[in-house]
């Protein structure tokens, strides 16, 4: 062996050894990294497509009461504030209280998408019904329902069935009809009769919960 190969023979030992202390490393620790690697690729965030997002928007808007559909910059607006929020949405708990929920199914449907069980109700007795059995994060309510007398004012027979039982959970008021005259009730967070008002609503009462914020 010449002298100029034994040289470079003993450059070279140096990298054979790191590359064999590393391969001893990986095959003595890949038991305890691959099931690491397992579980993260296991969380998973709730997200929402954007165009999808969009289009249960615009047949929200399509079938609700509002005055007029979100614009497409209000949409993206929405769909935005929605995927950014989608871990803080993840597990919430909403209670729907309309006479026509039909109407409701393309916001229901969002924000079930994104991770929140969404309950719905026709009446004030039924809302009272499901709050005697499990808790909710926020309440949505129509203002007027057909099922309640007096129909126009059903809103606020709600909140004051809310109050009377010791319910806390904050109160949206979804609705095109609402009459000021009929009275500004406390228990009410936001009023809008706008489907993206709405998502940007959830996402407000839901941020204020998680960072324990005052409503």
């Amino acid at each position: 062996m010449s002298q100029t190969i034994a040289v470079e023979l003993i450059k070279a030992v140096p990298g054979i050894l790191w590359v064999a202390f590393a391969a001893l490393v990986y095959l003595s620790l890949r038991n305890a990294i691959i099931p690491q690697i397992g579980r993260l690729h296991s969380v998973k965030t709730p997200m929402i497509e954007f165009g999808f997002a969009e289009q249960l928007l615009v047949e929200a808007a399509a079938r609700s009461e509002a005055s007029a559909p979100p614009s497409v910059s209000e949409q993206r607006a929405a769909v935005c504030r929605l995927q950014h929020a989608a871990e803080i949405l993840k597990g919430g708990r909403i209670l729907w209280v309309d006479d026509n929920p039909e109407w409701n199914l393309p916001l229901i449907q969002l924000f079930r998408q994104l991770g929140m069980t969404v309950d719905t109700s026709h009446s004030t007795d039924e809302a009272m019904s499901h709050l005697g059995s499990r808790s909710y994060d926020l309440i949505l309510s129509d203002m007027r329902r057909d099922t309640e007398r007096p129909a126009e004012s059903a809103g606020i027979t709600l909140l004051d069935a809310l109050g009377r039982r010791g319910v806390r959970s904050p109160v949206i008021i979804a609705s095109a009809g609402f009459d000021p005259q009929i009275g500004v009730h406390p228990g009410i967070v936001a009023y809008t009769n706008g489907v993206d008002d709405i998502v940007h609503h959830v996402i407000d009462v839901m941020e204020r919960i998680k960072f324990g914020t005052a409503l």
